[in-house]
């Protein structure tokens, strides 16, 4: 049995979830997405989870399916920063695996996002 399909993305779509790909950060910029982030949340509560491995393996080495052509860490702080005063009711950062984080660096990064969450909590509204 396979563990991953392209199908998988097709299941995520039927249960409203939407898909936005690394490429899109590059041809549309952070700005943009973060527009089309806020405009499908609207007012209801969001939940962010943030997979390690959407980060460049050069940002974030040290997981278990690392992704080529990924978002850099500073994209990512941005599109983060880029939801201050929405609904975040939780949040959380998976897939970090330290036996393949060499020097450290994407724990850096996890801790560096969750810091980053953390300012999102401290500035939620309603």
């Amino acid at each position: 049995r396979q563990l991953y399909s392209r199908d998988d993305l097709k299941n995520d779509e039927s249960f409203g979830f939407k898909t936005i790909h690394c490429d899109e950060f590059q041809s549309e910029g952070v700005d943009k997405i973060v527009q089309r982030i806020r405009k499908r949340v609207g007012d209801n509560p969001l939940y962010l989870s943030i997979d390690i491995d959407v980060l460049d393996p050069a940002y974030a080495p040290g997981t278990g399916t690392p992704e080529i052509a990924g978002m850099s860490t500073r994209e990512m702080v941005n599109v983060i920063r880029g939801l201050s005063g929405m609904k975040l009711i939780s949040a959380d950062v998976v897939e970090v695996s330290p036996a393949y984080d060499h020097a450290e660096v994407t724990s850096l990064a996890a801790a560096t996002i969750i810091y980053e969450i953390t300012n999102l909590f401290a500035k939620v509204k309603g």
